[in-house]
């Protein structure tokens, strides 16, 4: 065998190797039968997923082959009319358990189902690895007036966040208004909440006066899906913020309503602070036990006296009780601010405005546990405006300029998470995102909308005890006549 001489560090040339596989024949017969066992394999699991519409077509089936047309044509009628009877019966039983599950299965086949991969590739949710080709299981959709709720198991290494960003081009996607998602029951789930109508498209009227004010949920506007939302002011402070015209009154107003029949009784004591010289409150001066305006130095002075009623009542309940209980002889005290930012950053007399911050600040972070509550308005939500937002824990954000801003007045990431408060539209007002402490998702509210009218009445039923009738020529409680700026 002849020897190749091959020089030192030389690569020799390897020509690459043509490997075939060998051939199988299948006989036509088998393929044949493998099409139409895959056929009938599909068809099963099909008729399985889809029971709801196979059953009662395999049931009209039969009734059609066994008794005729008549007994199939009164069979549908009987049901028809038990479904009628229902719903005339008690209706919001039928739409809970009969005419929203039949819905909710209906889009489930014919708006998600069909061209789910497609949508979930172009919106970033799905994903390829070593060839094949993975996407978020959709295992639930359920229904309501207003909703679609939306349950899918997300893939591996995927967070709610990222379903949070692409929530708005699923929506898009599936020719919907909006969309949210919400962290689901299990740590693999999301829940997308996808709105084909607006509940809040419309204003919300005043709400009925509880006699009794239940300071845990007290009941403001409605909520994205058609129900009543209700606010825990107890434990807790509120900040509104909003542009010009975006419906802070309404929900100043909207509390002060819900906490009237308090005011009457005596359990509850409204002081309130309008830096613009009394225009927006002074509508609701029966109701308010203190009422400051117009002066910077007059305000100073009532909110420190409002420190010396904290530092009084926490060291009366010192060591025998953490959280204070109204009474008439011992009230909750709220103060309503209707814009802070004129009581923080836009005094020109720097000893004021310090008394000012330091009075906000003692209250902020001791009044909650002994009943001295603040809720605050304010147009500029930046940190300079407002350096103790964080003494908040709840917080809402109507009508914003800016996308920035809806973090800094609900919480880093709470835009992402569909609280878009600079998309709310200028025709929109009263209509706002709720973010708590505490909780993921924001909640987006219309707060009751309340005319002067319904405001002067609300003073004139609900006045406080000691307080004289606003109709009444001889009253001298006019706000105009105190010199002093406040009441």
């Amino acid at each position: 065998m002849p020897l190749i001489n091959v020089i030192p560090g030389e690569k020799i040339p390897v020509a690459p190797m043509n490997v075939r596989l060998p051939a199988w024949r299948v006989p036509v017969w088998l393929l044949v039968f493998w099409w139409l066992a895959r056929g009938l394999l599909r068809l099963t699991v099909w008729s399985v997923r889809y029971w709801w519409l196979t059953g009662p077509a395999a049931v009209g089936a039969w009734i059609y082959a066994r008794y005729g047309r008549l007994v199939l044509a009164a069979a549908v009628l009987t049901l028809v009319g038990i479904c009628v009877g229902w719903w005339r019966w008690h209706p919001r039983s039928w739409l809970r358990f009969g005419w929203y599950p039949m819905v909710a299965r209906w889009r489930r086949a014919w708006v998600y189902r069909r061209g789910w991969a497609s949508k979930m590739a172009t919106c970033g949710l799905a994903t390829a690895f070593a060839g094949d080709r993975y996407v978020p299981h959709l295992l639930r959709v359920r229904c309501d007036r207003f909703v679609d709720e939306v349950t899918v198991r997300m893939l591996p290494g995927q967070l709610p966040d990222d379903w949070a960003h692409a929530a708005q081009r699923l929506a898009y996607a599936f020719r919907l208004r909006d969309g949210q998602a919400r962290t689901g029951t299990k740590p693999d789930r999301v829940v997308l909440r996808f709105l084909r109508r607006d509940p809040l498209a419309g204003t919300v009227g005043p709400l009925p006066v509880p006699p009794v004010p239940d300071f845990t949920a007290l009941p403001l506007g409605v909520r994205e899906d058609g129900t009543l939302y209700r606010l825990r002011l107890a434990g807790s402070h509120v900040l509104v913020a909003g542009a010009t015209n975006s419906g802070k009154g309404s929900v100043l107003w909207s509390l002060i309503a819900s906490l009237a029949g308090g005011v009457r009784s005596g359990l509850v004591e409204l002081w309130a602070f309008d830096p613009k010289g009394g225009m927006e409150l002074a509508a609701g001066l029966p109701l308010f036990a203190r009422f400051a305006y117009d002066d910077p130095d007059s305000m100073a002075g009532v909110l420190e006296e409002a420190v010396k009623r904290m530092r009084l009542r926490a060291a009366r309940l010192r060591g025998v009780a953490r959280q204070h209980t109204p009474t008439v002889d011992d009230p909750l005290i709220v103060l309503l601010v209707d814009e802070l930012a004129s009581l923080t950053a836009y005094i020109s007399d720097r000893k004021v405005k310090e008394r000012i911050k330091d009075a906000l600040s003692l209250l902020l972070s001791q009044g909650r546990a002994v009943g001295v509550h603040v809720v605050a308005a304010l147009q500029d939500p930046r940190k300079e405006v407002l350096p103790f937002r964080d003494l908040f824990p709840t917080r809402i954000g109507l009508r914003l300029t800016e996308p920035e801003q809806c973090d800094l007045v609900l919480g880093d990431g709470a835009r992402d998470r569909g609280a878009a408060c600079d998309r709310i539209p200028e025709t929109s007002a009263g209509v706002g995102f709720v973010a708590l402490d505490g909780v993921r998702e924001p909640v987006r509210v219309r707060f009751s909308y309340l005319t002067d009218t319904d405001i002067r009445d609300l003073g004139r039923a609900f006045r406080r005890l000691d307080a004289t009738d606003p109709s009444d020529p001889s009253d001298p409680s006019d706000p105009s006549d105190e010199q002093e700026g406040t009441r």
